[in-house]
């Protein structure tokens, strides 16, 4: 009798445990850092890239394995045969833009959950001499209903300086590339769809940064990195960021935010496994 007892009671546990799961999404972003299966000194290579070896790559999918995410933004990845090295067919999917660069955007998804690819967000990548890259945006149907999720690369080298600085490059074409996010976060606030944007933003968008300013023009948003710096390897203020919209911002709980740090502590490592760690947060979905 107290063994069916015992064995009833786990039971309960574990459909309990299984409820508490069913309406939560685990959502990361992850910059690889040039991961590719190009040879060295290969066509759009730095000659600074070093190739992973096989070693490297099972590290890196023991990592992904242990991120455990749902839905995982990823950047700096040189296609879907790059991306499988470290994220195995059998649990998940794989979507990356059309770009014709070496580092390219694209959203990793759980095998169970469906989904819809829309068309590339090709408006980020700008002029195609400036190597910009394109948004990966796809439609995520959950039990109550579309949420659109837009995987984002953007330009790197004005991480805090002022946008309106036209004489700095990189600052222009980063402002440059707020209209095209405004415009996408302004489409979903039509559509009433709940909405999510994460990757690379290569901004801190602490304070009263103008560039989140700017976003919030076309929608209230709320980002998860908010007040806290990023652990991984020196530290310092997030440029890895996921934000939230429509009613997603409801769902998000920032509580959660967790960077999944390496073991590995030699700065060797951020060639071999990434110069970024993996961000997350979890949604409370409503089922």
């Amino acid at each position: 009798m107290f063994a069916s007892r015992s064995f009833a009671l786990t039971l309960c546990l574990l459909l309990l445990a299984t409820g508490a799961r069913a309406g939560e999404l685990k959502i990361a972003t992850w910059n690889l850092n040039w991961l590719t299966t190009r040879g060295a000194g290969a066509h759009g290579l730095p000659v600074d890239v070093k190739p992973r070896t096989e070693a490297d790559f099972d590290k890196l999918r023991d990592y992904a394995l242990a991120l455990n995410a749902d839905v995982i933004a990823v950047e700096e990845v040189d296609g879907r045969s790059a991306a499988l090295k470290v994220f195995p067919a059998d649990k998940y999917s794989i979507h990356m833009t059309h770009d014709h660069v070496v580092q390219r955007t694209g959203l990793v998804v759980r095998r169970g959950l469906h989904y819809d690819i829309n068309a590339d967000v090709t408006a980020l990548a700008g002029e195609s001499a400036a190597h910009l890259r394109s948004g990966a945006d796809i439609t995520l149907h959950l039990p109550s209903g579309a949420m659109r999720i837009l995987a984002v690369h953007l330009k790197t080298g004005c991480h805090s300086r002022p946008l309106e600085n036209t004489t700095n490059r990189a600052c222009a074409e980063l402002a440059g590339q707020i209209g095209p996010l405004r415009d996408w976060i302004a489409a979903r606030v039509d559509e009433k769809v709940p909405f999510l944007v994460l990757g690379d933003f290569n901004r801190h968008m602490d304070g009263r940064d103008p560039f989140i300013a700017a976003l919030t023009q076309a929608a209230p948003l709320r980002r998860a990195t908010e007040g806290h710096s990023d652990p991984c390897w020196s530290g310092g203020g997030f440029i890895d960021h996921i934000l939230a919209g429509g009613a997603a911002m409801y769902w998000m709980r920032p509580d959660t935010l967790t960077v999944l740090r390496y073991k590995e502590t030699d700065p060797e490592w951020k060639d071999r496994l990434s110069d970024h760690c993996p961000v997350s947060v979890r949604l409370a979905v409503p089922g």
